[in-house]
């Protein structure tokens, strides 16, 4: 995109994700000095508690502070780039580590435990997902009603015929591996499937922002076209209403915590068949656009089964 095009954009996001987007492309001083092993990186020390660790410790969540500079508080899902750093770190513990930040991706590192703590985060948490509700493969999904990026109303329903791959995320998310990554993975997953000839035609992506305080129909378009370009030829951007994020998210699994401003979530993307059930799940943010573009020709055809 062209300067004046992503002066456009930015100047239409005014919340804390946008202002760091910003930074980024004008050199915040804010930021630290840079990576000596990648120019492109920029580090934060932060402090917080651990909530959670994955079982191949590759990832960490933790409850942070605000860091100055980049981002507020949150509860966030971090990669951790060394393993052996979380020997001896459990859930409750309070830690501080440093962040870094690259175009395209994040991490943590520097993890350094402070002490235990014996605390509850349930009060604190609201999240619209029980296990038991989860839909499966195979499964119908819901209808539910979207505000598209022109500000025209949209339903799933509308795509039948079509197998649709959708995903969630919020413009503000300051955080490249998380939203600004799905976006990109559809990208170029979009890219795979309209250069290849031999791909069926009756698909769709799309991408449902749960942030209706700021992504409006006019921030949304010109969001969307920062990653997409204005041919809306095969993705669609939309906003899930409360109530349909309500019903929606329990079902697939999608947990969105709102802290002030800032807006805490994990990482959901389904595609549908096209009769509206869901062929395939992918569950955080480890899957290719090759891998995508797999699963949406797969569901077109009718190749998957229930349970697959």
């Amino acid at each position: 995109m062209k300067p004046a095009g992503l002066k456009k954009i930015l100047g239409s996001l005014s919340c804390p994700g946008a202002l760091f987007i910003a930074a980024a492309v004008v050199g915040n001083p804010a930021f630290a000095a840079s990576s000596a092993a990648d120019p492109g990186a920029h580090s934060y020390s932060a402090h917080g508690t651990v909530r959670q660790i994955s079982f191949d410790r590759r990832a960490a969540t933790v409850q942070h502070e605000a860091i100055p500079g980049y981002m507020g508080a949150m509860t966030m899902d971090f990669p951790v780039k060394d393993t052996n750093e979380l020997d001896g770190i459990s859930p409750n513990d309070e830690i501080t580590f440093t962040l870094v930040v690259t175009t395209n991706a994040d991490w943590i590192e520097g993890v350094r435990f402070i002490s235990h703590h014996v605390t509850e985060i349930t009060n604190n948490v609201f999240v619209f997902h029980a296990a038991s509700d989860e839909l499966k493969p195979g499964d119908a999904l819901p209808d539910g009603e979207l505000t598209a990026e022109d500000g025209g109303k949209i339903h799933f329903s509308d795509f039948r015929g079509r197998a649709v791959a959708f995903t969630f995320f919020y413009t503000s998310c300051p955080l490249p591996d998380y939203c600004p990554k799905m976006n990109r993975n559809f990208a170029e997953a979009r890219k795979i499937l309209m250069a290849d000839a031999n791909a069926p035609g009756n698909w769709e992506l799309l991408s449902v922002s749960f942030d209706t305080t700021i992504d409006q129909p006019p921030v949304l378009s010109g969001y969307a076209n920062f990653y997409r370009g204005p041919d809306t030829n095969h993705w669609l951007f939309a906003i899930a209403p409360t109530n349909t994020l309500a019903e929606l998210a329990p079902r697939v699994g999608l947990m969105v915590m709102r802290q002030g401003p800032n807006i805490s979530h994990n990482l959901r993307t389904i595609v549908l068949d096209p009769s509206g059930r869901i062929s395939r799940q992918f569950n955080g943010n480890d899957w290719t656009p090759q891998q995508l573009a797999d699963a949406i020709c797969a569901a077109a055809r009718g190749q998957t089964k229930p349970g697959s």
